[in-house]
């Protein structure tokens, strides 16, 4: 596993937001493990955060591109933290651009924030993590119209690896039905590997008993290739 990866593993849980425990999810499921991207909240976070979404970006999708569009809300200031690092470590500039969630008729008027898009645009979609899809079924068309880009890809932070609505993940569905790459920092099966019986912060949160229960949670709701990983 490469080292920014196992940086950033450290660093979801030292920033709490990754957590190892009890929780309920929006969707009703009993999860051992829960992620919160809110929980990034001080400077130093945001730009260590933009850095590692810079360096995946660079490992899957390389830095042929134009534009980081991160969706409202919590995209935008991932978009805005990525094109900084992206610059900082690569002397790359790229644009970064967001949607409002409702139109503005005054001013700087439409439904975008930062650089408008124009036709043959190549897009780099940027968000903290995606469970179901659900909104890159609203990102999608809100692209779509604005101007006749190309997008190269999507990026989160944490693939679930959870089902979508069969057996593979919401990342690889999206993948199968607009034709564009949805990669992650790194996996679910990778975090586990990584911190299992492993101390963080002088402690160890994935312990035997902790990872049987993330391996109970997969057989109920893993996708297909959490499930050969882990179990």
């Amino acid at each position: 596993m490469e080292a920014y990866k196992q940086e950033f593993i450290n660093f979801m849980v030292e920033s709490d937001v990754l957590k190892f425990g009890e929780f309920t999810l929006k969707s009703g499921r009993k999860s051992p493990f829960f992620m919160n991207a809110g929980a990034y909240v001080t400077g130093t976070q945001l730009r260590r955060l933009g850095q590692y979404y810079a360096k995946a970006i660079h490992d899957h999708y390389g830095l042929e591109f134009d534009v980081l569009f991160g969706p409202a809300y919590k995209g935008i200031p991932l978009s805005v933290a990525t094109a900084m690092a992206i610059s900082e470590l690569y002397g790359v500039d790229v644009r970064y651009c967001s949607n409002r969630k409702e139109v503005k008729d005054h001013g700087d008027t439409g439904i975008l924030l930062g650089s408008k898009l124009k036709d043959g645009d190549r897009v780099v979609i940027i968000e903290d993590v995606t469970t179901s899809g659900k909104s890159i079924e609203e990102t999608f068309p809100i692209l779509k119209a604005q101007a006749d880009v190309d997008i190269k890809g999507l990026i989160v932070s944490l693939n679930r690896m959870e089902k979508g609505t069969g057996e593979k993940s919401a990342l690889e569905e999206i993948q199968e039905k607009y034709g564009f790459g949805a990669n992650a920092i790194v996996t679910m099966g990778e975090v586990v590997e990584y911190l299992y019986n492993r101390p963080c912060q002088g402690k160890v949160v994935i312990d035997d008993s902790m990872k049987a229960a993330i391996q109970e949670y997969y057989k109920a709701y893993g996708a297909e290739a959490i499930r050969k990983e882990l179990l």
